[in-house]
Parts: C-alpha cells; structure tokens; sequence
C-alpha cells in the first residue's frame, strides 16, 4: 500500500525493534562472555556439624563458589589453550596478545554497542572476533563450535545490514 504511513521510512517500527532486539542480544552475549573470562572457583573446608557441634573426628566438608576477579582471568580456556600451541599455523605471540585481549574487547565491545557508541565499528569488532575464534575451532577441527560461531557471525551480519533502523545511539556518524 503506497498511501500507508507505516511504510515510509524512518516510521518502520518492526525494522527498528528487531534491531534493538538484535543489538541487545549481541550485547548481552559479548559482555557476559567476555565477563566470565574472569571467573574462577573459591574453595573452603567447612567442618561437619553433628547436632549443632563441630564433629569430634575432625571432618571437614569442601565447599566451592563461584567467584569473579581479575586473578581468575583466562581469555582462552586451558584446554584448549594447549590444544592451540600445538598448532603450526598459529604463532605463539599471537596466541597470547589473543588470550589478554578476548575478554576486555568483548567487555568494550559490547557495552559500546548496548550504548550505541559506534555501533557499526563495535559490530565489526565483534563480528572480527567471531571470526578469529572460528580460526581456532577449524585447526582443532570442532565443528559444532564453528556452527555456533557463524551463526554469531550471521547475526553481525544483520545487525550490520539493518542498522539504518538504529534510533537509538550515542556519537552517531554515517560511515
């Protein structure tokens, strides 16, 4: 329909939630991937208590919490770290500028495109990422991982695609 208002542009309100929608998603995901980058186990010894007193034997009960802190950081999980440095095609310092950096560009990364600040350049960030972790996955040969990444890689995509419905950010410049 010609004469409807909903179709002219600027007034497309489904293309505008959609990419709100999109954008929180991809948001949300990157800052809280790249916040448990910084997660680790705090373990305690707790002694066992029999009818409201400690036990005579001396038992103790471990317990562990989850807890955050910049000591627990690792950008890369251990496992798959090593899988890494075996891999001939991936030079060593590069392995490790990638490990420091994974969860602070996905920290930024993400509250810059929750905010809107450069929205366009914190989706590329993001979608280079995806990438670079695509990279990974493909030498260790992890399939399912790779699927995953490029559907993360897809939605980039869209967002990037739709981000003229973008009303709502901060430093806005055309690209």
């Amino acid at each position: 329909m010609k004469n409807d208002p909903s179709s002219e542009s600027g007034s497309d309100l489904g293309g505008f939630f959609a990419f709100i929608l999109l954008r929180l998603w991809l948001a949300l995901r990157a800052i809280f991937t790249g916040i448990e980058k910084f997660s680790g186990q705090k373990s305690s010894e707790v002694a066992i208590v029999v009818d409201g007193e400690p036990n005579s034997y001396g038992l103790t009960s471990s317990d562990s919490d989850k807890v955050y802190g910049l000591q627990f950081y690792k950008g890369i999980p251990e496992a798959l770290g090593d899988k890494l440095k075996d891999e001939p095609l991936l030079p060593g310092f590069a392995m490790g500028i990638f490990d420091v950096l994974l969860g602070p560009v996905l920290i930024i990364s993400g509250l810059t495109l929750l905010l809107g600040i450069a929205t366009r350049i914190s989706l590329f960030v993001q979608g280079l990422l995806y990438c670079f972790l695509t990279v990974g996955l493909i030498l260790l040969k992890q399939d399912g991982g790779i699927a995953w990444l490029a559907i993360h890689v897809l939605l980039v995509v869209v967002a990037l695609m739709s981000v003229k419905n973008n009303r709502f950010q901060l430093f806005a410049k055309k690209l």
